[in-house]
């Protein structure tokens, strides 16, 4: 059993709550397309394909389900629209299973990894510095011990924020103000987790994306410096997206995978978008896992993702 534990009742009712928009358009589009009729032709898949792209799956993404049902209706001759529902759902699990985003449930440390180094990146306005903030109170919750580093010192704002949350959640920040080195600021919170013997050290960093150059410098910098003390950190780099962008996010991700390995990723504000299918067009389409949703505001509604409850959700008839 890993720090998080089984999928609680509680989070599998926000995870309906914030997956509410994007379902309710989905199945709203789907009972339109299938309407009168008897089985599922060519009309019907044109339709489908329609709704997955507009429900922002993304075009290739959308293509690769489509042709995977037709030939399951070619083979099994399904006919009515709640079983189209099904054949859509196991096939967008089976996308996802296909592209290393696994049934997480937990989330184990490796013990011989203390402290697990994480970085996030990710533009301004993602919501990156709220998800370290509730990321620190996932595993503060879990008995895990958690140290924050500030990196992104060219916003005022992102340093204070993070401060803010460290407070909130009750976890050590190391910061060195507004336009102070980055690098710096890594090497400190590195060696206060490795000195307090903590379990994580989560480093915030610069979401300058316009000057890819610049930050891929910048993001090769924070590593080395971390790789002083510990020498295969970051052990993990996870990107923050907007879900509610869309299309955008794929671009945001296209663009970071170029400048920095990216391991994992996190997906935010899906609780106010009918654009859900962000998370399965991105996860095929960079064939990185996603390991966390963000499905509300309060602390607790990013969760550890998990393919199957997401797609019983996103499938969900209200």
């Amino acid at each position: 059993m890993g720090i998080f534990g089984f999928f609680s009742k509680e989070k599998k009712e926000s995870l309906d709550q914030g997956l509410q928009k994007t379902s309710e358009s989905i199945f709203s589009k789907l009972s339109k397309a299938v309407v009168g009729k008897s089985q599922v032709d060519e009309e019907v898949l044109d339709q489908l394909e329609e709704i997955l792209i507009t429900s922002d799956v993304g075009v290739d993404t959308t293509i690769k389900v489509i042709r995977r049902i037709e030939e399951r209706v070619a083979r099994d001759k399904y006919l009515n629209s709640s079983e189209l529902d099904v054949i859509l759902r196991e096939e967008i699990a089976s996308l996802l299973e296909e592209n290393n985003t696994q049934d997480l449930l937990d989330f184990d440390i490796p013990a011989d990894r203390k402290p697990y180094v994480l970085m996030v990146v990710g533009v301004n306005g993602v919501g990156k510095t709220t998800t370290i903030g509730k990321l620190a109170n996932l595993f503060k919750n879990a008995g895990k011990s958690v140290v924050l580093g500030a990196a992104d010192t060219f916003r005022a704002a992102a340093v204070d924020q993070l401060i803010l949350w460290g407070e909130r959640v009750g976890v050590p920040v190391v910061s060195h103000g507004m336009n102070t080195d980055p690098a710096s600021v890594a090497f400190d919170a590195v060696k206060q987790g490795v000195d307090t013997g903590a379990d994580i050290v989560i480093i915030d960093t610069a979401g300058r994306l316009h000057t890819k150059v610049n930050l891929m410098n910048e993001l090769g910098k924070i590593k080395r410096v971390m790789q002083k003390f510990i020498p295969d950190a970051p052990h993990e780099i996870l990107l923050v997206l907007d879900g509610s962008t869309g299309q955008n996010a794929f671009i945001q991700a296209k663009e970071f995978t170029k400048v920095t390995e990216i391991s994992a990723l996190a997906i935010t504000k899906l609780d106010g978008t009918a654009k859900g299918g962000v998370v399965i067009g991105i996860s095929d389409q960079f064939k990185i896992p996603v390991k966390y949703i963000g499905v509300g505001e309060k602390m607790t509604d990013l969760q550890l993702f998990n393919r199957r409850e997401f797609v019983d959700s996103l499938f969900k008839k209200k």
